[in-house]
């Protein structure tokens, strides 16, 4: 799943987004062995949803929303270091409404729904967010950009020094009207995180795909038991991260149970013939050298 072959969208180099919000990040000149991809999930989900109505179908009946059943808890390493988390005390969440009295500008909001991909924004104040929604940067009412979805305030799930409130504003703002190929974000989450923590690796290329995978994706399935993914990159990561919120926990608890299952019924047959050396499997009466 780390792994995964992509299109690469910039015609060349020079066209990397690597500039630093803060202004303080240097061209350190083309990054060999980028790649990318032009990708935006809530872009994809929205229209998914609107094709729906233009047929005059009906979505599925859905349960009531409950985090505790439908969100994946799960925790991210860049190698040693947890740099994201969350668990059942990140998991409460509060209508549009009441989300406007607790916000405060430069906050994080995260709007989430069964079988929706997550949607973050980021408050600006006076009942405003700025989001990438559509393949564009917008100014948004925080409870137009809801579309009806409870939220939380997602200030504590990344661990990274955020910077202050009035520079992840400024940072939103100006960032408004960009649009299509001119993106250096390929989803919500990525460019509301960016905002508030003006890390490059949240960006589209913003950092090398070579070499050792230093990124993990620890995703708890029960008490003490935990599967472990590795990338490349932060937001290949995300990418993975947000389809597993996308499908909801039954679904990623089935999903990696049948590849443990097959990955243990493998391990027992590569036992069985260490105990028993005179076995031989197919390959090898064919290929006794």
């Amino acid at each position: 799943m780390g792994n995964q072959v992509e299109k690469l969208t910039h015609l060349n180099y020079k066209e990397v987004p690597t500039a630093d919000p803060t202004g303080m990040d240097r061209d350190e000149g083309p990054r060999i062995g980028v790649s990318y991809i032009f990708s935006n999930d809530d872009d994809e989900l929205e229209q998914q949803q609107d094709s729906v109505h233009d047929l005059g179908g009906e979505h599925p009946a859905l349960q009531p929303y409950d985090p505790q059943l439908h969100e994946v808890e799960c925790s991210v390493y860049y190698r040693d270091e947890c740099i994201y988390q969350k668990s059942g005390g990140h998991l409460s969440t509060y209508t549009p409404e009441n989300l406007l009295n607790r916000c405060k500008p430069g906050d994080l909001v995260e709007f989430v729904c069964q079988a929706q991909y997550p949607h973050w924004v980021v408050y600006v104040g006076d009942f405003q967010v700025v989001h990438l929604h559509r393949l564009e940067v917008v100014n948004s009412f925080l409870t137009d950009a809801s579309q009806g979805r409870r939220g939380r305030i997602a200030n504590q799930l990344y661990r990274y020094k955020p910077l202050s409130p009035a520079v992840v504003v400024r940072n939103a703002l100006e960032q408004v009207g960009c649009k299509d190929r001119d993106l250096s974000w390929r989803n919500s989450e990525c460019f509301a995180a960016w905002c508030r923590y003006g890390k490059r690796e949240f960006k589209i290329g913003g950092e090398l795909r070579i070499g050792k995978q230093p990124y993990r994706l620890q995703i708890r399935l029960g008490d003490r038991r935990s599967h472990t993914l590795e990338f490349q990159s932060l937001e290949d990561l995300i990418m993975e991260k947000r389809r597993n919120d996308q499908i909801g926990r039954a679904a990623v608890i089935q999903e990696l149970s049948s590849h443990l299952q097959a990955a243990e019924e493998e391990e027992e047959e590569e036992e069985d013939h260490h105990h028993h050396p005179g076995a031989r499997t197919a390959e090898e009466v064919y290929n006794p050298d």
